[in-house]
């Protein structure tokens, strides 16, 4: 596409997205605060910009997979009206999960200033989002839409119009809703698997051959296995999103029981200092509260 392209946010997800999209020739710009990911990308093919001002200046749009909201404010600069001199003219595509309040004002303060918003979460972790195998869901102008859609192509797998802002990231708590509930269910399966001194190879065995296999459910099961609790989705990130669903759920005066109890598993987890672990760590808490004290 002839558009320059910038990128914000170099972690777990956002590293190897912005690798896929230098190996599809994007000419790409990339920040981040930790500079061996922008060495890294650098090796790529893509451009090191000097500031985030310089990106933006490079940049004709520019995607952010920032870790939350806080990150974002302050990478734009918001609490000085930073994005007032940032984004005239340039379309910002946020890719990273915040809630839905909070976007619709984001989108507001970009309009505002002259520039352009689109919302493009995404549903996967970090394999899929190597094997650009990412859901994006997407929410904007339906003009803009169009002109992000080819660039997610080297990322997404598929892309899925869901309307004005901030329906992309109401759908995605909606996705998210079912990935917690899902991981949550596998833990407590090989935590009770083990209580009763059942072969967990087995149950892997069983789980992945039945009819409730799924991509997910094959990584995580491989992970219980061999004891691989590198993060693809860490605790203390399914805890943040655990909370983005209540307190959506709470505003639209919805029930939501399970995210609720899993909500508790992965608050308990991060206490216990597993927050780093990958989601299905939660295992290890559940395994403790069986045991005598």
């Amino acid at each position: 596409m002839s558009d320059r392209i910038g990128f914000l946010g170099l972690g777990i997800m956002g590293r190897p997205m912005a690798g896929n999209l230098v190996a599809a020739g994007v000419r790409l710009s990339v920040w981040n605060r930790s500079q061996s990911a922008i060495d890294e990308l650098v090796g790529l093919g893509a451009i090191a910009a000097g500031s985030v001002e310089d990106l933006f200046e490079r940049s004709d749009v520019v995607i952010t997979m920032l870790g939350n909201e806080s990150a974002i404010d302050t990478t734009l600069g918001r609490a000085d009206g930073g994005i007032g001199r940032l984004v005239p003219g340039r379309l910002l595509v946020n890719m990273g999960t915040v809630s839905p309040a909070y976007s619709v004002g984001l989108a507001a303060e970009v309009r505002t200033a002259g520039g352009a918003f689109v919302e493009a979460p995404v549903s996967g972790s970090r394999i899929p989002a190597e094997q650009g195998r990412l859901v994006g869901m997407l929410a904007g102008d339906p003009v803009d839409i169009e002109r992000v859609r080819p660039l997610l192509a080297p990322l997404c797998t598929e892309t899925t119009y869901c309307g004005e802002v901030p329906s992309a990231l109401q759908m995605k708590l909606a996705a998210n809703v079912f990935l917690i509930a899902t991981v949550t269910g596998l833990a407590e399966a090989f935590a009770f698997a083990e209580g009763l001194g059942l072969d967990p190879g087995v149950l892997r065995s069983v789980v992945d051959g039945g009819q409730m296999a799924s991509s997910i459910s094959r990584l995580k099961t491989a992970k219980l296995v061999t004891g691989d609790l590198a993060a693809q989705a860490s605790i203390g990130d399914v805890l943040m999103n655990a909370d983005l669903v209540l307190d959506a759920a709470r505003g639209a005066g919805l029930d939501v029981p399970v995210t609720m109890a899993s909500r508790a598993l992965y608050a308990e987890a991060v206490d216990r200092g597993d927050g780093a672990l990958d989601m299905v760590g939660v295992v290890r808490t559940i395994a403790a509260r069986s045991r005598p004290n």
